[in-house]
């Protein structure tokens, strides 16, 4: 199935790029910014909060403007990939600008982000697993399960052994986080092109559709 393959391939990427610092992150504080284990242990629950923040906004904001407003599940997985990326490429800026960057800001802005876009892909995956052929949603959501999975452990390993490589080929630790953070940026752009393919207009207006389906039936 087309649709389903598609969307594949978007989770695999898409996972990719949401789980590459999640290694690196807090050693980048230390190392770049001078943060203590404490301080930077305390960017995890900053990121944290800012993606329940990003939860919030997009499941009450596609909730409140289904079939209102130009805004479909691809525009909030858009909106999320890309802010994603903006706040990856703040990232790799602050790895060269150092502690006076506003790192604390830049990892809430990317919770946010990949908070939106979390939402809003659960909700194409919901949509997408009975487009289809009706005796294969089980089979879809595990094996979109198996690449979010898959995805997310490899892209933590990416993540790590890309810094490490390009710390050893560059001899510069600024250098080499700017040049992971700026691939994650890239995969989440690429991401965001693959949900705009993946995720179709019947699947990214749900509420539109059952609204639909109610009037051919009582007419």
């Amino acid at each position: 199935e087309t649709a389903a393959r598609r969307f594949t391939i978007f989770i695999f990427v898409a996972m990719m790029a949401f789980n590459m610092q999640d290694l690196i992150l807090e050693p980048f504080a230390g190392i770049v910014f001078g943060m203590t284990p404490g301080q930077s242990t305390s960017l995890g629950g900053m990121q944290n909060g800012g993606a329940l923040i990003g939860m919030i906004v997009a499941g009450i904001g596609g909730s409140a403007f289904a079939g209102r407003m130009p805004f479909d599940l691809r525009h909030w997985i858009g909106f999320g990939c890309l802010g994603s990326a903006l706040a990856l490429v703040g990232l790799a800026s602050g790895a060269v600008v150092g502690p006076g960057w506003p790192i604390h800001a830049n990892v809430i802005v990317l919770g946010l982000c990949t908070g939106v876009f979390t939402v809003a892909a659960i909700g194409a995956m919901m949509g997408l697993a009975g487009a289809g052929e009706t005796t294969r949603e089980g089979v879809r959501m595990g094996v979109w399960g198996a690449a979010q999975a898959i995805a997310f452990g490899l892209g933590g390993f990416v993540g790590a052994q890309g810094r490490d490589t390009a710390l050893w080929l560059l001899g510069d630790e600024g250098a080499a986080f700017q040049l992971v953070f700026t691939a994650e940026a890239a995969l989440f752009v690429l991401a965001a092109v693959l949900a705009w393919r993946a995720v179709q207009a019947s699947t990214a207006h749900p509420a539109r559709t059952l609204r639909d389906h109610e009037n051919e039936v009582f007419a």
